[in-house]
């Protein structure tokens, strides 16, 4: 594989990646315009990301076994096309029911292009270099925090949150033109595969068993949930606890995605000293404190703006070590049904999150103790899985 088709994998693998986070991410700041616009509560519009979470979740899993059974590119083509129509559609939007029905309807479209890229990245890559890749595709994945709620709030400003959308839908229609173009398939059709039910849920379950698997899955999906924990709390944190304009917003959002993206490449240099199991473990560890720390600053009110942002911005570089690792070793035992494995990953990490986005919508009281108390309880339950399941690792570690 030359550089250039090497770059050009990544580019393109990492903007599949990056789809979903730009739709959770662009939309953020509009939160209070919609609320208004749509005669409802910034809470309920929170709901809004948990639809879209749920139908990450179920989408995946049902993407996984068609990714395996006909390759990688034509339930793609399938998956973007439904992006870009719901994606519009969203745009048009008169209640906030149908908004939450339609960002589910976009997410089970969104979650092809996530499925597909993990899975390519096993099919593409040695395996002994997908850590490193996955660490790539993060840096180009950064570009979705650190722009799109900064041009979210500055398209929300100036022309209103509906155009949000649009413009997610055309970006979804470019992207579908690219991967048409400059994406090979990586898998041939299993056409031994059945799509019947029961095959399908022993694959997921042969999947499942094995202890590489759940073990770094797991902890994978928990500090996932602890991510878009912040992420589904920060409109309420920062717009209407401390007061920033919805641009502000934006910058903030960008500022602290920089510790996660800048994390993740510092783990590419980290993994020529250190194996990927003992980097996760450290992350953990990091990860509880300063989420106990932020929890515990926020009850006691101790904490301003600035030192907020600091102890976010100290977890989420926590994250950026924690993601690339335990996807890579995630998936490491698969070749046959990676697919099935990137979307059982992929449903578990996002099951956890619209559970996290779920508890905060419910239990919203205008603070974001909350939001904290969720960041901290699911990197100690990671920490502990992680403890527990590495006992039961006999290779892969």
């Amino acid at each position: 594989m030359t550089r250039k088709t090497y770059l050009s994998l990544i580019l393109i693998l990492g903007s599949l990646t990056a789809l979903g986070p730009f739709s959770i991410d662009m939309y953020l700041p509009g939160f209070p315009a919609i609320a208004k616009d749509l005669n409802t509560t910034v809470a309920e519009v929170s709901l809004t990301l948990s639809s879209y979470f749920i139908g990450i979740s179920f989408g995946q899993l049902l993407y996984g076994p068609l990714l395996d059974r006909f390759g990688r590119k034509k339930p793609l083509y399938i998956g973007m096309i439904v992006y870009v129509l719901s994606s519009l559609a969203c745009a048009f939007s008169t209640s906030i029911d149908a908004l939450i029905l339609l960002r589910f309807i976009q997410a089970v479209g969104s979650c092809a292009a996530a499925v597909a890229s993990r899975a390519m990245v096993r099919d593409l890559f040695p395996i002994e270099d997908n850590a490193k890749v996955f660490s790539l595709l993060m840096l180009v994945v950064g570009v979705s925090p650190m722009v799109a709620p900064t041009v979210g709030g500055y398209v929300t400003a100036g022309f209103g949150w509906p155009w949000v959308f649009v413009i997610l839908g055309a970006m979804g229609a470019i992207l579908l033109v690219v991967v048409y173009l400059g994406l090979p398939e990586s898998s041939v059709p299993d056409r031994t595969l059945s799509l019947r039910p029961r095959p399908i849920i022993l694959n997921f379950l042969s999947v499942a068993k094995i202890p590489v698997f759940y073990t770094y899955s797991l902890c994978g999906a928990l500090s996932f949930a602890g991510l878009l924990a912040y992420v589904s709390g920060s409109p309420l944190l920062f717009m209407e606890i401390f007061s920033v304009s919805e641009k502000e917003y934006g910058w903030i959002f960008a500022f602290l995605s920089i510790g996660l993206i800048g994390a993740s490449q510092v783990n590419s240099l980290l993994l020529n000293k250190f194996p990927s199991n003992q980097i996760i473990f450290v992350a953990l560890i990091g990860q509880s404190v300063i989420a106990f720390v932020l929890m515990l600053g926020t009850w006691q009110g101790w904490l301003g703006l600035y030192e907020t942002i600091g102890c976010i911005f100290i977890f989420l570089c926590c994250l950026g070590f924690n993601f690339p690792n335990s996807s890579a070793l995630s998936m490491a035992p698969f070749s046959r049904n990676a697919g099935s494995a990137s979307a059982l990953m992929g449903a578990l990490q996002m099951g956890c999150g619209a559970l996290a986005t779920v508890v905060l919508s419910l239990f919203s009281n205008h603070s974001s103790l909350p939001m904290t108390i969720v960041m901290i309880s699911t990197s100690l339950l990671a920490l502990l899985l992680m403890i527990v399941g590495r006992r039961h690792i006999q290779s892969f570690a």
